[in-house]
């Protein structure tokens, strides 16, 4: 029996979280699946951590380094059997009912489900779990994605492959490291409106230093949004810049690189919108604090 659900995990050099991703999808409620370790070239012991499981639902595979996620899923979707694909990074793992709650919403007018995500960190157990909160996107979803923001937790996606496969695969760009997901829930919105999202905590995002995401992601996210810049008004370019600039302020923020503050700040207390106008303030008064308390630690 082909498998309904081919679960995609990237991984590289993430052999100890890799197995418990692993573990968390082979007790899944819901067993009609297969997974696919796609390796992007790992030198620890990946392949001893898959083998462990002797399991014949899960297929593994290296190639060299590419450097990013893309050509890994890539690889994942190219030899998926399922009809449905599902992301799930190595450093992530899923509630035990995950897939069986995706398999009860699937219908006709489905074409991609996610859900809410829990922050957990790696090493600082003080710190306070979130939650990924996200919405439901509304229609026309491409434009609401462009101007919101990206809803979608890599690792809540659920794509109907497809959908997934018109796309001619997921983009490589080195440019977009990091986002490329962004830009292809982008794209899936180009070929359907029908985003399904599920308010409820179906899995764990950990939040860790190597983590591709801490870098500027206002960079790969303009990046995925480029192609798509045509279509937008010119209202709406401004409101897109304005969430852009505010992506690299709090990047900036956290940090401490504090190069391009002055003109970010400046462009969305101009354009944005009150709520950006605020955030972006409340940013500002935190990188003053710091830099009180830096001079104050120096005297």
């Amino acid at each position: 029996m082909k498998p309904f659900f081919s679960v995609v995990i990237p991984t590289y050099n993430r052999a100890c979280k890799l197995k418990r991703a692993l573990e968390t999808v082979l007790n899944q409620s819901f067993d009609n699946f297969e997974i696919l370790v796609m390796d992007d070239g790992s030198t620890d012991n990946t392949a001893e951590v898959v083998d462990s499981f002797s399991d014949l639902r899960i297929i593994y595979s290296w190639d060299v380094n590419f450097g990013g996620p893309a050509r890994p899923r890539n690889r994942g979707i190219a030899i998926a059997k399922g009809q449905w694909v599902c992301f799930l990074d190595a450093d992530d793992w899923w509630s035990p009912d995950k897939l069986q709650v995706c398999f009860d919403c699937i219908n006709d007018n489905v074409d991609l489900v996610y859900h809410d995500m829990e922050i957990v960190p790696d090493k600082n157990k003080s710190f306070r779990r979130k939650i990924i909160k996200s919405w439901q996107v509304r229609t026309p979803v491409l434009i609401d994605l462009l101007l919101r923001g990206n809803a979608i937790v890599n690792s809540s996606a659920v794509v109907r492959k497809t959908i997934i496969q018109k796309l001619n695969g997921i983009n490589e760009s080195d440019k977009m490291i990091a986002a490329e997901d962004y830009n292809t829930w982008l794209r899936i919105a180009q070929l359907t409106d029908h985003f399904v999202y599920m308010p409820r905590r179906l899995g764990y995002y950990l939040n860790h230093n190597q983590s591709i995401s801490k870098k500027n992601m206002s960079m790969s996210a303009r990046a995925a949004v480029e192609e798509f810049l045509p279509i937008l008004k010119p209202t709406q370019k401004l409101k897109l810049e304005v969430n852009l600039r505010y992506i690299s302020l709090r990047y900036n923020y956290l940090t401490d690189k504090y190069s391009d503050i002055k003109d970010n700040l400046k462009f969305i207390l101009r354009y944005g919108n009150v709520v950006k106008k605020i955030k972006a303030l409340i940013l500002l008064i935190l990188i003053i604090k710091k830099g009180i308390e830096s001079v104050d630690k120096s005297k």
